[in-house]
Parts: structure tokens; C-alpha cells; sequence
């Protein structure tokens, strides 16, 4: 059984992995959480580049037609130094929609700019109900003269004070089911929208959007009125291996830098690693990064080769919730109180691992769905 990389996926992980060590040091991601913006427009247009904002993109649109599996390998690196800034939400959660079901001239529009860096989209999904299902949809689009009117509250929206557009999901029939739910391209300019920002343990930048009687144009409805979660579902297990991505190169970072730790950190005359404590620790960390590297890549190869990847997708994101951040958790164990401060830099895999463990559905929740894939 073969689980290496292929020559050109070899050149993607190590060209991303140098640009991004030089490019996003640990103090660079420090000042970007603090900043309001929460990103840096030079590093930005230089990822847009390498051609990393069109690398799942069909050439049509500027992109560079590859597979899932390779942006897997781009987000690894991306989490391996916890970086900040909009990639996920435009090209995952804004881009994936549009390519799925967008028309051509939303495809047209849409997608070259992202490709080029110029465009920021992201999704709007969560209320106050903090559910990811058609049952948590209550914010409300009523027809009208000129198209739709959007009115009612969304949560957790990543990037919304710098995105272009929103992908807004809103119910247009009444109901709680997925029937009835369509989805919205909104300008994010557009009156009657505003974005309050809300305090997260990670940092990163998550707002309350309120739709105010915004109005909305029928050309800018995704797929078909009513159907829009059909689009969502579809989309869904690449959202959860995206981050399972993310996380595996965040467990990866924390692991190494404990590792090294241990091996230089001395204690009555030689190094903690020599202590029996420590060395189970690290092997109970390694074993973790390992398992969440083998299901994620394996739900990332279903998802490549076209296959359903529903159970995949939720095996990963279950096993990775926990895993990672017992893997932080460990890991600082091991470096005692240094690894609790600000000043080193596992806080930031801890709060990554504490605030994806309940993104996108926490493990309690994508185990309810494997069960019910196998019939249970």
C-alpha cells in the first residue's frame, strides 16, 4: 500500500512549506491576529501568484485543475504555521459553492477574481443556534419586486468585515426542512448589512452579520430557488477535510516542537526526553498525528477520485477534533509552564485545536453521522 506523494505533489508541499516558513513566522502570525484586518494584501498577493487561490479551479477560470488531494497537502502546510487571513473562506467556502453551483456567468464572474486574488467571499451559514443543518436556517428571504429581501441575524461569518460578497443561506418557503432553502451571492456593501466582530479563543476573525432588510437581485440566487442545501451537502465533506487538513499540519508543528523540547530541555542533568513520562507523552502525540494524517489523506483520496466520502469525511473530522487537541494538550505537558505563555508559540496550536474541535460539527456530532452511514 502506497501512501506517498506523487513528483509534482512532492515540489507543492515543499515549495509551500519554504514560502511559508520564510513568509508567516510565528511573530508575523502574532501581529496579524492583532491587527483588524486580520491578514496581510502583500502576502495575500503573493499566494495568488503561486497560483494557490486557483489551484482546485478549472483552467477555464485561470485556475490550475488540481485535485483535492493537492489542496490537502497546501492546507497542511497552512496550518503547520497557523496561518492567518482568508484563504480558507474564500477558496473553500466561497469558491467551492460558486463552482458547484453557480451559473457560467457566476462562474465567470466570480471565480477569476478569486483565482487572481482579487476577491473575497465567504459563507454565511450559522445563527444562534450554532447548528450545520437545514433545521438552524431561520434567517428569512421574501420575495419582492426586485428579487429578494433578506432580513435576520448570522453568526461565526469568518472574514466578513474584509470579504466582497457573503454567500448568504437563507429560507425562502417555510419549514425547517432542507427543502426551501435557497442560496444568496451578496455584496457585502449592499444596505443594510452590518458586521459586529465576536471575541474568539484563537483570534481569528469571526463576526455577527445582520441582514437589515437587504435587498437582493434574483441574478444573484446560487443554484435553484429552494435548493440551495443541495449545494451545501454536496460542497460539506470538503469543507470538513479541508480543516481536518489544517489540523493534521498544526498536530504536526506541535509534536516537532515538543520533540525538540524534550531532547534539549535538562533537568537534574540530562534531558527531560530520558524521563519515561515525557517519552509517553511524545508517543501518544505521534500516534495521534499519524492517525489524523492517514484519515484525513484517505478521505481527501475519496474525495479526489469522485467517490461519496460522507462517512470519510465524518470519520476524520471526529478522530481530528480530539486528536489534535490532545496532541496540544500533551505537548504542553511536557514543556510545563512556558508552553502556557504567550511568549512561546504553542498557545497557538492549543487555541487552533480548542476552536476547530467545534467548527464545522465536533466529534460527538460527525460520530452520529458515521453511525447513521452504516445504518445504525
Amino acid at each position: 500500500m502506497d501512501f506517498g506523494l506523487n513528483e509534482e505533489q512532492e515540489i507543492l508541499k515543499k515549495t509551500a512549506h519554504n514560502f511559508l516558513t520564510k513568509e508567516c513566522p510565528t511573530s508575523f502570525v502574532k501581529e496579524t491576529i492583532k491587527d483588524e484586518k486580520g491578514y496581510s494584501p502583500e502576502l495575500w498577493q503573493k499566494m495568488a501568484e503561486l497560483g494557490w487561490m486557483g489551484l482546485i479551479f478549472p483552467e477555464q477560470y485561470g485556475g490550475m485543475e488540481g485535485s483535492f488531494l493537492d489542496l490537502a497537502i497546501l492546507l497542511e502546510e497552512m496550518g503547520n504555521v497557523c496561518l492567518p487571513g482568508p484563504f480558507f473562506s474564500t477558496v473553500i467556502l466561497g469558491g467551492l459553492p460558486i463552482l458547484k453551483g453557480g451559473s457560467d456567468k457566476q462562474k465567470e464572474d466570480f471565480l477569476p477574481s478569486i483565482v487572481e486574488g482579487k476577491s473575497i467571499i465567504t459563507l454565511a451559514i450559522t445563527e444562534p443556534c450554532a447548528k450545520y443543518t437545514p433545521n438552524g436556517i431561520e434567517v428569512r428571504a421574501t420575495k419582492s419586486d426586485k428579487g429578494y429581501i433578506l432580513e435576520g441575524t448570522k453568526l461565526f461569518v469568518p472574514d466578513a468585515h474584509i470579504a466582497n460578497h457573503i454567500i448568504v443561506v437563507a429560507r425562502t418557503t417555510e419549514g425547517t426542512g432542507a427543502d426551501g432553502i435557497t442560496l444568496f451571492i451578496v455584496d457585502s456593501k449592499t444596505t443594510g448589512i452590518s458586521c459586529s466582530p465576536l471575541l474568539t479563543i484563537a483570534g481569528d476573525k469571526q463576526f455577527e452579520v445582520v441582514f437589515d432588510k437587504v435587498s437582493v437581485s434574483k441574478d444573484n440566487i446560487l443554484g435553484a430557488i429552494d435548493n440551495g442545501w443541495s449545494v451545501i451537502e454536496a460542497i460539506w465533506p470538503k469543507v470538513i477535510v479541508a480543516k481536518c487538513a489544517e489540523m493534521v499540519g498544526g498536530a504536526q508543528k506541535s509534536l516537532e516542537m515538543t520533540v525538540n523540547y524534550a531532547k534539549e530541555r535538562k533537568q537534574f542533568g540530562r534531558p527531560i526526553g530520558a524521563l519515561q513520562a515525557v517519552q509517553h507523552y511524545c508517543a501518544d502525540m505521534v500516534s495521534d498525528v499519524d492517525a489524523c494524517r492517514y484519515i484525513t489523506y484517505m478521505a481527501a483520496w475519496t474525495i479526489s477520485k469522485e467517490l461519496p466520502a460522507i462517512k470519510e469525511a465524518s470519520m476524520a473530522k471526529a478522530w481530528c477534533s480530539d486528536a489534535f487537541k490532545r496532541v496540544t494538550a500533551n505537548g504542553q505537558q511536557v514543556h510545563g509552564a512556558i508552553g502556557f505563555t504567550e511568549e512561546h508559540d504553542l498557545h497557538l496550536y492549543y487555541k487552533n485545536a480548542k476552536s476547530w474541535e467545534l467548527l464545522f460539527g465536533d466529534r460527538d456530532v460527525h460520530c452520529e453521522i458515521v453511525a447513521e452511514q452504516m445504518g445504525l
